[in-house]
């Protein structure tokens, strides 16, 4: 083969074959590094976990990580949380109006504040709010060397720098994903009462009739969960993060992209384990 058919060759846009050959590799390549990834990441949240348990945090380190957590999240889970309720009486009123079942609406707004929107919107709101922060503080860290300066010290990085988070978010989860809860049940029933003027008597009485304790405890399992990934994910995003300014930010933006997607994917999960559970216990429900 001349040169010149060599070259032309080499800018020849390739076949249908090596198209698919090349998708392929480019497939197995994202597979492979997800799995691998995802190994990390359980490895992290193993060796976390271990620490948290054999050797609790320093008290000082956790009362400062309770606090950014949890107390300085409450004001935006709590705004969220009363608009969410506020929404759902908007979007459902007419559609209940239609087959005279407006006084239903409370128990509609409650189950899905309990079940589904209170934990799911606590955790969004902690992952966007904190996880992304701890993914940029720890990123900092590393990127200027300091983590590397506690294992010098022979100090663990877990136990002072993970354990507190985690601790944090496990304990502090619940507590917000309750505010968002009782914020939510207080915006839609202001708002179907007073705006859409809905009898109370018999919306309360639908909606204590609708919903129970398990109701509530549904949320909060599943929210003791969201804690946990979101902290295992962000501080894992931040000690493996890129040199730099970049490698920070996009560290902090991963840390969010999966969690968020990770919360969406256990609530699944929770929920077809939670209802299993219910029904094995309560069989006479399920009839």
């Amino acid at each position: 083969m001349s040169t010149a058919e060599r070259e032309t060759a080499a800018h020849r846009p390739p076949g249908i074959v090596q198209g698919v050959r090349d998708s392929l590799i480019d497939l197995g390549d994202v597979v492979l590094n997800t799995v691998e990834s995802v190994g990390d990441i359980v490895l992290f949240g193993a060796r976390t976990v271990r620490w948290t348990v054999t050797r609790l945090p320093n008290a000082e380190t956790l009362l400062v990580s309770l606090y950014q957590i949890g107390v300085r999240s409450l004001p935006v889970v709590a705004l969220t949380g009363t608009f969410i309720g506020m929404v759902l009486a908007v979007q459902a009123y007419y559609q209940f109006r239609t087959f005279g079942m407006e006084t239903r609406l409370g128990a509609m707004i409650n189950l899905s504040m309990y079940r589904e929107l209170g934990p799911v919107l606590a955790a969004t709101m902690l992952a966007g709010r904190i996880g992304s922060s701890i993914a940029a503080e720890l990123g900092t860290m590393r990127v200027t060397e300091q983590i590397d300066a506690l294992e010098s010290l022979g100090a663990n990085p877990l136990r002072y720098l993970v354990a507190p988070r985690l601790l944090a978010c496990l304990l502090m989860i619940p507590a917000l994903t309750i505010m968002a809860m009782l914020m939510g049940v207080a915006g839609g029933a202001y708002y179907c009462i007073y705006v859409y003027d809905v009898d109370s008597f018999f919306y309360f009485n639908n909606a204590n009739e609708a919903a129970g304790a398990w109701d509530v405890w549904y949320g909060v399992i599943k929210s003791f969960f969201f804690g946990g990934a979101i902290a295992i994910i962000s501080c894992y995003r931040g000690f493996n993060c890129d040199p730099g300014a970049e490698g920070v930010g996009r560290a902090s933006t991963i840390a969010f992209v999966q969690s968020f997607v990770v919360i969406l994917v256990m609530d699944l999960g929770l929920s077809i384990m939670l209802d299993n559970i219910y029904f094995l216990v309560w069989p006479e429900e399920a009839m």
